[in-house]
């Protein structure tokens, strides 16, 4: 079963919080272990601590906290909507870290002090001065590093080995170096505790330092990792915190306050100024503004009035309102959205799934270099003190944490950030795709018009009145999803057209549909439905047909018993940001395609109007994928945007599918990013944060490879001391989640150009 499968929601599927993880080698062991279960298929994220576990087997909860916890560390299943337990979790240990971190620093550089300054100057010891260190390090080694050595002896219980085992196993090596150095006597000079590796004879001294420093340093990487992480954290959980908690509900005239969870569709809810909405619905009494800017970006708010739909997690900002709620709990909007969010962070890429598998065998292969380094270094002839401090070095200088936070740390910051801008991305292939595409494709319809098709025109013909003509085509389209359909209707409504029963009613998708009204045949649609059913059509009419084209309009024919009866001209509304959208893109080096089912010409006139490239014209819904392919079958790498309901095939097929969807359609699977702000300008905006968190992704990943390849080989040639080698350990995973976090500051292209 492959992992990319998983689909929350599914029967059997469950989210894991888990605990005890300190790097990625943990994440990797967990996940081999819950994969090892028979029907389970599960993916870990080191960057989350969470697991996302599906299986086609009942009983997926117990199977997997079982296995997590016969790995060495626990687990709870995730309650939705309820994180409580997790921030509690995370500040409990926040505070342990700093109450470890402070009793080891305000130890270690009195430890430090000592140690250096004897050693540089021997005629300044006094009577037990070894004994005095020894004292100041027990603390630092015994209960500072105790979540170093109780992970390490649950990973021996369980045979495996973590990030833990080696700050245990360099911390009390460390130690037992100098008891043993202080029983049978040792030397170094004043350049090994300066940090260079030479170690000249002469100078007695402990080696008790690099014990303290490590675990400081450790600590202290630990604990600004967590609270790097935990902010990371609370980019992408923005959208989870903007749900409301209770909500003032109608209950038989009066307002009533419940708890969130009990509010029901078809209930009225009062939302006063500035209260958070707490569902999707419409606004049934009342008028205000709607600040929206938490969910989609957008900075100006909205009027809103009866009729009106709002968003859940909007924020009321005029009067007060009351809003018949529509769609609730996991249904509404911003609950998709945040779960889509939360669901990039587990879908992975090739490049991550490399680096979780070296970080897995990272650990084992890391403790076998450094008894490599020590043995090869004794059997050269080398002090005893040399040989180990480059085992020790070895040792601790390894550390796999930046390599398995490269990845997680930059989408979990990427995606968040896209959430508050109202772009989701669903994972990390999108990003991927977003960094090869050369092409993209716009559907017309809905997309880069508004979809809101007025007719523009009514010419009758063969003796019909308009009044007529409006009341046969409206009838045939009064049974029609279609927005030219709508439009129809819509017009013979308002000019009080009657319309007249109808039977036999066929759609002909794309290009029209047909009926029999009072016995005649009453065909409505595209002149290549007049084509295709063999009726002749005059040439005056062809020729107004080409200059209503020319003018931008979408032709609608009407014939009756095989004759042209008359012509109706539609037209779209371009959206305002349609044409920067276009130039936008091209700055970035793409060439832009505008789909269509309509005519060539209102499809040409359209693409002149806003810029794009190349048209596509009187392309069927059905044939929208294959025109994609045609395009990839070219060389090109190729985005398509579409409104996500009849582009799905579309989308799917495009290297990178890019939806503007509204309300509970933001659900659809066929789209790699979900834009849910009704502007073309955020296709610019996740086309731009895509590529910058994969360069982030990139760029943490070149950082993390490249330190674990040079550091072993210094540390193993003995130019490296144990203490620095600690510090930079700890410094190394700190690099990675500071880079991450530069992508809270990525700003729309609006804001970018309103700035300057």
């Amino acid at each position: 079963m492959s992992v990319e499968t998983l689909t929350p929601g599914e029967e059997n599927w469950v989210e894991l919080e888990i605990g005890g993880m300190s790097c990625a080698a943990c994440a990797a062991r967990i996940e081999r272990k819950l994969n090892k279960v028979d029907g389970i298929a599960a993916t870990v994220n080191y960057a989350t601590e969470r697991a996302i576990v599906h299986s086609d087997a009942p009983g997926v909860a117990d199977a997997a906290v079982l296995a997590v916890k016969h790995a060495g560390y626990t687990a709870r299943v995730r309650v939705p909507d309820d994180d409580e337990w997790t921030a509690r979790a995370t500040a409990i240990r926040i505070s342990s870290l700093r109450r470890r971190l402070a009793v080891s620093a305000i130890l270690s550089v009195p430890l430090c002090d000592l140690t250096i300054m004897l050693a540089l100057v021997p005629g300044w010891r006094f009577p037990h001065w070894q004994l005095l260190c020894v004292l100041l390090a027990v603390p630092i080694v015994t209960w500072a590093a105790l979540p170093f050595h109780q992970a390490t002896v649950r990973g021996f219980r369980q045979a495996s080995l973590s990030m833990d085992t080696l700050v245990s196993l360099g911390s009390i090596a460390s130690f037992g170096w100098a008891v043993f150095t202080l029983i049978f006597g040792s030397s170094a000079g004043p350049g090994y505790w300066l940090g260079f590796g030479v170690t000249p004879q002469g100078a007695d001294s402990i080696y008790l330092d690099v014990a303290a420093g490590m675990i400081t340093f450790q600590l202290g990487g630990r604990y600004f990792e967590a609270r790097s992480r935990r902010r990371a954290g609370d980019v992408l959980n923005a959208l989870g915190r903007l749900s409301t908690k209770e909500v003032r509900v109608r209950r038989a005239g009066a307002e009533v306050l419940l708890p969130i969870g009990q509010l029901r569709a078809g209930d009225t809810f009062v939302v006063l100024p500035g209260e958070r909405i707490a569902a999707d619905g419409s606004i049934s009494a009342g008028t205000t503004s709607i600040d929206t800017s938490s969910m989609t970006g957008e900075s100006l708010p909205a009027q809103a009035g009866p009729g009106d739909q709002v968003i859940g997690g909007t924020v009321n900002i005029g009067g007060r309102i009351e809003v018949l709620a529509e769609s609730v709990g996991t249904h509404t909007q911003l609950a998709q959205m945040a779960a889509i969010a939360e669901q990039a962070q587990h879908r992975k890429a090739s490049v991550q799934a490399l680096a979780d598998k070296v970080a897995g065998i990272f650990i084992p292969l890391v403790i076998g270099i450094a008894a490599a380094v020590m043995l090869v270094w004794f059997l050269s002839g080398a002090e005893p003190r040399d040989a180990f401090g480059a085992g020790i070095a070895v040792l601790i200088i390894a550390c796999p944490c930046s390599l398995g936070l490269a990845t997680p740390t930059a989408l979990m910051v990427g995606v968040g950030r896209g959430g508050q801008l109202g772009i989701l991305i669903k994972g990390q292939d999108a990003l991927e795709a977003s960094g090869v595409i050369d092409t993209v494709v716009f559907d017309k319809t809905g997309t880069v018009t508004t979809g809101t098709i007025q007719v523009t025109a009514v010419e009758p013909l063969d003796g019909y009145s308009r009044r007529e003509l409006l009341a046969l085509a409206a009838a045939v389209e009064s049974g029609s999803e279609h927005a030219l359909g709508r439009a129809i209707t819509e017009a013979a409504t308002l000019e009080g057209a009657v319309l007249p029963p109808v039977s036999s009613f066929e759609t002909m998708p794309g290009l029209g549909a047909g009926a029999l009204i009072n016995g005649a045949a009453v065909l409505v649609g595209s002149p290549n439905l007049l084509h295709a059913r063999g009726i002749e059509v005059p040439g005056a009419v062809d020729s107004r047909i080409a200059v209503l084209h020319s003018e931008g309009a979408t032709v609608v024919l009407v014939a009756v018993d095989g004759r042209p009866a008359g012509i109706f001209a539609c037209s779209d509304t371009v959206k305002t940001s349609a044409a920067a959208t276009i130039r936008s893109l091209k700055q970035l080096g793409l060439r832009t395609v505008l789909l269509s089912g309509d005519a060539h010409g209102p499809a040409s006139a359209v693409a002149r109007r806003i810029g794009v490239d190349e048209v596509y014209a009187e392309v069927l819904p059905a044939q929208k994928s294959a025109a994609i392919a045609r395009l990839q079958a070219q060389g090109r790498r190729v985005a398509m945007v579409g409104d996500g309901v009849n582009d799905a095939a579309a989308l799917a097929t495009a290297n990178l599918g890019m939806a503007m969807v509204r309300g509970t359609d933001i659900a659809m699977k066929s789209a790699d990013i979900i834009l849910v702000r009704d502007d073309l300008q955020t296709v610019t905006d996740a086309v731009l944060l895509s590529r910058r968190t994969l360069r982030t992704i990139r760029i943490n990943l070149i950082w993390a490879f490249g330190y674990n390849v040079a550091a072993i080989p210094i540390a193993a040639c003995g130019l490296l001391n144990p203490l620095i080698a600690a510090a930079a350990m700890a410094l190394s995973s700190m690099l990675v989640i500071s880079n991450s976090l530069r992508l809270r500051n990525f700003e729309p292209v609006r804001e970018q150009t309103r700035t300057g």
